[in-house]
């Protein structure tokens, strides 16, 4: 007999557990030698937490209620909990804070896309230390677990939130059509971005900026951008690749169009790639106004692994 489970979910049988724990195992070494202390929240949450503010992450896909009505949501990633841990339980902590954490979260997927409904995340939060410094270190632990777990050919995109954003605000693009193209950047369709664009009140040569910007990626050379909007972000991007070690700078392509679907970005984002596979293996970034949604205003930066591409990563890599 076929006792079905639900579309995204799967089994997860002995020999690959061995190999995802193994992954698992790796990160943790890593995570725990650079100071980041484990960390587990529920996996439910009052609705009323996971939504708080404009900045909340992707919104939760799965509601049931409680016994006395209260609306509960699985988490759909782990950053906004660790927001609420930090504002609850360390209220007067010395920053910085460094967490980590292995855990499940869930999100909802389109039938037939092969999207996972459930999945499992490391990653870590590094709370309380501003920008470049912070984010430096962000990309550098990010680096070593990935050294760590044996990836081989692996890049960091790495890109800032805000540019797209101050660009728009720059020209006058009002709120409602601001939102569309930033849909389409973060879907990567840039012939749906030039049409949005072009559907708006601005000169051609403010469309040309609007659509090079983002397509502009590569070494530090790709760091020296017209005056404006796009030089302030560069000079956030140079002042982090300064701080990096060889080793890791090596590692960093430069994009100026990455961009990441949960508004709580603020600057610096990052995404990890593999040739080996077709999809991000995972990424974070910098949020430095979320933590003020929960009563302690406080910079922040971090990012999340998916441990199950890591493992197709890694062997994909091998038949290589």
């Amino acid at each position: 007999m076929i006792h079905p489970i639900p579309s995204g979910t799967r089994d997860v049988l002995p020999d690959e557990m061995r190999e995802l724990r193994a992954i698992t195992e790796a990160l943790r070494d890593v995570f725990g030698t650079a100071g980041y202390g484990e960390v587990y929240t529920p996996a439910l949450e009052y609705e009323t937490v996971i939504t708080r503010g404009e900045l909340a992450s992707l919104r939760p896909a799965y509601r049931v209620f409680d016994e006395n009505g209260n609306v509960l949501v699985l988490r759909s990633d782990m950053t906004v909990p660790i927001a609420r841990v930090v504002a609850t339980r360390y209220p007067t902590s010395e920053p910085p804070l460094r967490f980590c954490y292995f855990a499940h979260s869930y999100r909802g997927v389109r039938p037939q896309r092969g999207h996972p409904r459930e999945f499992l995340q490391a990653g870590v939060e590094l709370i309380g230390a501003g920008a470049p410094r912070g984010t430096a270190e962000a990309v550098t632990v990010l680096c070593r677990a990935l050294d760590a777990v044996g990836l081989a050919r692996y890049r960091i995109g790495l890109g800032d939130a805000s540019l797209y954003p101050a660009l728009l605000d720059s020209l006058g693009v009002v709120a409602a059509d601001r939102a569309r193209l930033l849909d389409e950047l973060a879907r990567g369709d840039f012939v749906g971005l030039e049409r949005g664009l072009r559907d708006l009140a601005i000169d051609d040569e403010s469309i040309r900026l609007l659509l090079a910007v983002p397509q502009m990626r590569g070494g530090a050379d790709v760091l020296h951008g017209p005056a404006g909007p796009v030089a302030d972000a560069v000079a956030g991007l140079r002042a982090v690749h300064q701080l990096l070690e060889a080793a890791v700078a090596e590692r960093v392509i430069f994009d100026l169009g990455l961009s990441r679907a949960p508004g709580y970005y603020t600057g610096a984002v990052f995404e990890v790639y593999d040739p080996a596979v077709g999809m991000p293996l995972g990424g974070g970034g910098r949020y430095d106004n979320l933590l003020g949604e929960f009563g302690r205003s406080l910079p922040a930066v971090g990012f999340a692994l998916e441990v199950d591409r890591l493992h197709l990563a890694l062997a994909a890599e091998e038949r290589l």
